[in-house]
């Protein structure tokens, strides 16, 4: 059974034995819950639909969250892209769209997959979903894609942190988008040592965010964040299957993630005390939420 303690051992068991993580993933939780791969398999397409339904309810222009300070941002992104004026194509607009779309969500209360968190909610599900659907992938390929990201998340929950309180906003929405790039290389085709690279390319990319959210609410700069780590996913992705890898091995730049979360003032890990949270604007939005 694998403990989760590195990119390594993952990489090192699939190749070993010549098959996908997702496949040695499902594999190992079989055994380890004492359960079938079918019965796994059936728990996490309940999840992948969840993440489904998270999406189309965020393209409500209408919706705003409780506190008034967000929605309809998904509305405006997905008009842009289905009307051909978004800058990089269909793809790459409506998966920004997505990623707002269930961040918006999250914040008028609405069912999510916290993935890993429900501040970082919005990058799996746009990455996987979106691609899916403009490379007509089949829906087993893309659920399966789910315990590669899985794998990849539990490692630096055991190896870091994927708590914003902890890590700052790398915890949070780097940890999501280096699981999203893992997943969706190997969706798309790559060897898992490539999923390894995807992984450590996300997180260097974001190395050093803040977790600084205004009003301490999950709202602002949260969405866009989501949004930008979607973007990055598919960075690093794109990168690991051309064949482009990461100087720095996973592991290592998941230890150089932990000890960056551990050296940020506390300001900067979601307290709301600092960062944008901190400047005349964000102080103002607070006072209009919460009052003097």
């Amino acid at each position: 059974m694998f403990k989760y303690d590195s990119i390594a051992e993952l990489v090192g068991e699939a190749e070993k034995r010549g098959i996908k993580i997702s496949d040695a993933v499902i594999e190992d939780q079989a055994e380890s819950c004492e359960t079938s791969k079918e019965e796994l398999y059936k728990k996490m397409l309940k999840s992948f639909r969840v993440m489904q339904t998270s999406v189309e309810d965020g393209f409500d222009s209408d919706a705003r969250s409780v506190s008034g300070l967000t929605g309809g941002s998904a509305w405006k992104m997905r008009k842009q892209a289905d009307e051909g004026k978004n800058i990089c194509g269909h793809l790459f607009g409506e998966a920004m769209a997505m990623a707002l779309a269930v961040s918006e969500t999250n914040a008028c209360m609405g069912k999510i997959v916290a993935a890993p968190t429900a501040g970082s909610c919005g990058i799996l599900p746009a990455v996987i979903i979106s691609v899916m659907n403009e490379k007509n992938i089949p829906t087993e390929k893309a659920v399966m894609s789910l315990f590669t990201a899985s794998a990849f998340g539990l490692v630096i929950a055991n190896k870091a942190s994927i708590a914003g309180a902890e890590g700052g906003c790398q915890a949070e929405c780097g940890t999501a988008s280096a699981m999203a790039a893992a997943a969706l290389t190997e969706m798309c085709g790559g060897t898992p040592k490539m999923a390894a690279d995807a992984c450590a390319i996300a997180i260097k990319n974001i190395l050093g965010l803040v977790c600084d959210p205004v009003a301490g609410l999950v709202e602002i700069p949260c969405i866009k964040r989501n949004a930008m780590g979607t973007a990055n996913a598919f960075t690093a992705a794109e990168l690991a299957l051309a064949g482009i890898e990461s100087a720095i091995p996973a592991d290592e730049v998941i230890w150089a993630m932990k000890k960056v979360g551990d050296s940020m003032p506390q300001t900067l890990r979601e307290t709301g005390d600092g960062g944008l949270a901190a400047t005349p604007t964000g102080k103002k939005l607070r006072k209009q939420v919460f009052g003097e």
